[in-house]
């Protein structure tokens, strides 16, 4: 016997910064991807498996997400600990919401619908690399209970997607939560490293997924091998900007990395062109070339 599903908390609270320089336009959870919004998509799918009750944890650029309130029926609840907090905060801001609950994030995008309406048992969804990874690499038992979490490793599951919270995990992981929240040790963590300091307390499984079932883009590069739209045509105001300047094509900028001030405040983006590097400032609007090394 299953649990049936309560509802799903959609994370969109962050920053996306290594999705620079789109993610200063817009959050990544709204950019187009193969002619569908990505959370838009990923809202569609939580609908269509009868998963009707449907909550929003946003944050940066928050306003450019409520017109979902209304196309879609979600409910939006506001993290104000975004800009200093990991997504730990997220989880935080909605405790009060929490069962038996799809915990999703927004920017995932899925070739299949993952999400049904009664689900076994707690889970995190996971892929396997063949190769070496430096993802968050699960440990299993032979029933597939997770008992260890490595971050790195060669032939492996690894962490990616969707999680299922049972009511009884909710109910342990907010009071965990709840626990520390408050310690300054906490604030750069994310709610995956909650519960892997926990993982004795929280008991959740592996659910196995094949290699193109679930897709998470980090960065510009990484959605142009997806989605080739993105090679000349981001719809980037400052992409288009700065193939002005530099009378290049889009496809011709690589390796997109955010600029960040001596705050931590991201103030731009790095990139390189032609063999060459640049720095530009969105504030100032100034595009320099520099000698730093960016390719790693």
């Amino acid at each position: 016997m299953g649990y049936q599903v309560d509802n799903a908390i959609i994370m969109a609270a962050g920053l996306s910064s290594r999705f620079a320089p789109i993610s200063y336009e817009k959050p990544k959870a709204l950019i187009e991807v193969r002619g569908e919004v990505l959370i838009e998509r990923q809202i569609r799918q939580l609908l269509e498996a009868g998963i009707n009750k449907i909550i929003l944890i946003v944050g940066y650029k928050k306003e450019q997400f409520y017109y979902l309130t209304q196309k879609y029926g979600v409910s939006i609840i506001e993290n104000k600990d975004y800009l200093t907090r990991n997504n730990h905060s997220s989880i935080y801001a909605a405790r009060n919401h929490l069962g038996n609950s799809y915990i999703c994030s927004a920017d995932n995008y899925f070739t299949a619908n993952p999400f049904e309406k009664e689900v076994e048992d707690t889970y995190y969804s996971a892929q396997f690399t063949s190769g070496s990874t430096d993802e968050w690499c699960l440990q299993t038992d032979k029933h597939g209970w997770i008992t260890d979490i490595k971050i790195g490793g060669c032939h492996q599951w690894f962490m990616i997607g969707h999680a299922f919270w049972n009511e009884f995990f909710s109910r342990k992981f907010v009071q965990i939560l709840e626990d520390i929240y408050e310690d300054n040790t906490t604030k750069g963590k994310l709610w995956e490293t909650v519960y892997k300091e926990h993982i004795t307390q929280l008991k959740m499984k592996i659910r196995c997924y094949e290699s193109n079932d679930i897709y998470e883009f980090d960065s510009l590069d990484e959605l142009r091998l997806f989605d080739h739209k993105y090679l000349n045509n981001s719809g980037s105001l400052i992409m288009q900007e700065l193939s002005r300047k530099l009378n290049c094509s889009e496809s011709e900028m690589t390796n997109m990395k955010p600029l960040l001030s001596d705050k931590g405040k991201i103030i731009g983006v790095l990139f390189q062109c032609k063999k060459n590097n640049y720095c530009y400032n969105y504030e100032t609007k100034e595009l320099v070339q520099h000698c730093l090394n960016i390719s790693d």
